[in-house]
């Protein structure tokens, strides 16, 4: 189509554009005409309105699924510009904490064995009777002027054996041990039946054999030691 002349939509031939039906074939020009050029600013044939709406349906589709999937997704943390608050640091001491200074591992304490208690039990005196055995003045404290040094020794049953022997040790005041008479020098007879042995010696001979101090005696019968006591000889 010119400015001047019409095409015939039909035979294709040229015609005036003042013609309402094609000169060749009699076809009416005017619907033609008005189906090929829109005459307002929006296309109302029914090919474009199918296309437009057909292009909005689309728009409200992609927008209604991404309303959708906004709504489902977790929502984007909002990004402020508040100045963050400083979370607390461990603070690290170059300087070893007082507890830490000086101070000495604890020395392990060691639980004492218990001593097996001993059969016979040993008492000293300054005299002894003659028919029980047992002492009389019982002291463990011994002077030149006591008049005798006397001990016994009580079991519970028969002592069971015909000697029984002494050993006697001075304990200096560190705990060191000197004796001062042998199993072998203390060696007496005793009376298998008996259940009280009791011997007894002058002092005097005590102090030149022996002097001055702490010691202690310890009673055996035979390999096994049956009783122990201490006493002092003072000057």
């Amino acid at each position: 189509m010119t400015g001047d002349t019409v095409e015939c939509f039909n035979c294709g031939r040229p015609n005036p554009g003042w013609a309402q039906v094609c000169r060749s074939c009699g076809v009416p020009l005017v619907a033609a005409r008005s189906a090929s050029a829109p005459t307002g600013p929006f296309p109302t044939d029914q090919a474009s309105l199918i296309s437009m709406g057909a292009a909005i349906a689309a728009v409200l589709v992609a927008v209604l699924l991404g309303f959708l999937l906004s709504s489902m997704s977790p929502s984007t943390p909002t990004v402020g510009f508040a100045t963050p608050t400083p979370s607390p640091r461990a603070s690290i001491s170059l300087r070893p904490s007082a507890s830490a200074v000086g101070s000495v591992p604890a020395a392990p304490v060691e639980t004492p064995v218990p001593t097996p208690a001993l059969p016979g039990t040993l008492t000293f005196g300054t005299a002894l009777d003659q028919t029980t055995r047992t002492v009389t003045a019982p002291t463990s404290e011994f002077t030149p002027q006591s008049g005798g040094f006397a001990h016994s020794i009580a079991f519970p049953a028969a002592y069971g054996a015909d000697t029984i022997s002494e050993e006697v040790a001075m304990v200096a005041a560190d705990g060191t041990e000197t004796i001062v008479q042998s199993r072998q020098a203390g060696t007496f007879a005793a009376n298998p039946a008996a259940t009280v042995i009791g011997l007894s010696a002058p002092i005097g001979g005590l102090y030149a054999d022996w002097g001055v101090g702490t010691f202690v005696m310890r009673v055996y019968r035979g390999e096994e030691k049956v009783a122990e006591g201490t006493f002092t000889l003072n000057p």
